[in-house]
């Protein structure tokens, strides 16, 4: 087992590496010569929320998702009464201009 120390300069640009460039912490563990399990613990340790905030935000996600889905069946709605509209007002001018 490997004890060696890291700096939390070290850390930070490791955590930063997952956190905001998106690397998975396999690319990242590799990449620096660091375990999985302990690039882990400091994204863990960098990034905690509470199981609480966690719950809180995915209702949240849930309501607007529910809410974009009732907006885009409202608009669907008004688009197919457009649609309907255009193609009966669009026959009935061709019908004037047949008996002209």
């Amino acid at each position: 087992m490997n004890n060696q120390r890291y700096s939390p300069e070290f850390k930070d640009e490791a955590v930063r590496q997952v956190i905001e460039r998106a690397y998975t912490v396999a690319e990242v563990s590799a990449n620096l010569g660091v375990s999985q399990h302990s690039l882990y613990k400091w994204v863990k340790a960098a990034n905690p929320l509470p199981s609480k905030q966690k719950d809180d935000e995915l209702i949240e996600a849930k309501k607007e998702i529910l809410k974009l889905r009732s907006d885009l069946k409202r608009t669907e709605e008004e688009r197919d009464i457009l649609k309907k509209a255009a193609v009966d007002s669009s026959h009935q001018r061709n019908t004037l201009v047949n008996h002209v």
